[in-house]
């Protein structure tokens, strides 16, 4: 991993967590992102780390795939319980099916360690570039302010929660953001190029089945069956459309 920090930063101190037993690589990530307004704590081992994660707010977590104990897998379905901390996973084999489970168990983004610096950087940002900064006022926050009702599915972009069947709905913050990407192109399809585009804001590597996964996660919280749609339709070699259920003309 390349560490040279030469940007300067304007954003405020964020509280960041890295979970890895590659004491080096703490370091090195350490003094890269503390010059650029982040305070980052280094947890090496699995329990220690799931429990540091959902005991105290974070901006953003930093989950190695290989750790002692419980595996950073593990570690995530722990966090997931309870916390819809933003989640970047480190996989040291680049295993495109590592990728996917992390995933579908709820993690925002992932990165092969062979990482840049700037890569690194330019993920957390873009993971956390939509959270409101824990234990902070709500400030003036006035971009999407509107609610986004499709049928029984309300959305209220400001305060980040969503409801269906007036149920509560549990969204990662990547789930959130292509929840939102879809309603507000409630009835025109998304690519999945536009979808990355929109939630990532970045290039972001070829890998579309992220997409994929995302939003079948996001199926089974809306109770959407992919076979028999009920919100959320797949348009082959087009990309998605979110649907009002309570529409017979779409």
């Amino acid at each position: 991993m390349n560490m040279n920090p030469s940007e300067s930063s304007t954003i405020e101190t964020r509280r960041l967590l890295v979970i890895d037993d590659d004491r080096k690589l703490c370091r090195l990530i350490r003094d890269y992102l503390e010059p650029l307004g982040y305070a980052v704590e280094a947890v090496h081992d699995g329990a220690a780390g799931a429990s540091r994660a959902v005991d105290e707010a974070w901006h953003a977590v930093i989950l190695d795939v290989m750790l002692p104990g419980l595996d950073g897998f593990q570690v995530l379905q722990q966090i997931r319980k309870t916390s819809d901390v933003p989640v970047l996973m480190l996989t040291a084999r680049g295993d495109e099916s590592d990728r996917i489970v992390g995933l579908e168990i709820g993690a925002d983004d992932y990165l092969p360690k062979t990482f840049s610096s700037r890569e690194l950087l330019a993920r957390l940002r873009a993971v956390t570039r939509r959270i409101r900064p824990p234990n902070v006022g709500s400030g003036n926050h006035n971009d999407g302010a509107e609610e986004l009702v499709v049928g029984p599915l309300r959305i209220q972009p400001e305060t980040r929660t969503a409801a269906v069947d007036d149920r509560p709905m549990v969204l990662t913050p990547v789930e959130f953001d292509l929840l939102v990407s879809l309603a507000r192109a409630r009835g025109r399809v998304r690519s999945r190029e536009q979808l990355l585009d929109e939630i990532r804001d970045r290039n972001f590597d070829v890998f579309d089945r992220s997409i994929d996964v995302h939003i079948s996660a996001l199926r089974k919280k809306l109770g959407d069956d992919a076979k028999a749609p009920r919100f959320i339709r797949t348009l082959r070699s087009a990309g998605y459309m979110l649907v009002d259920p309570n529409r017979t003309d779409l």
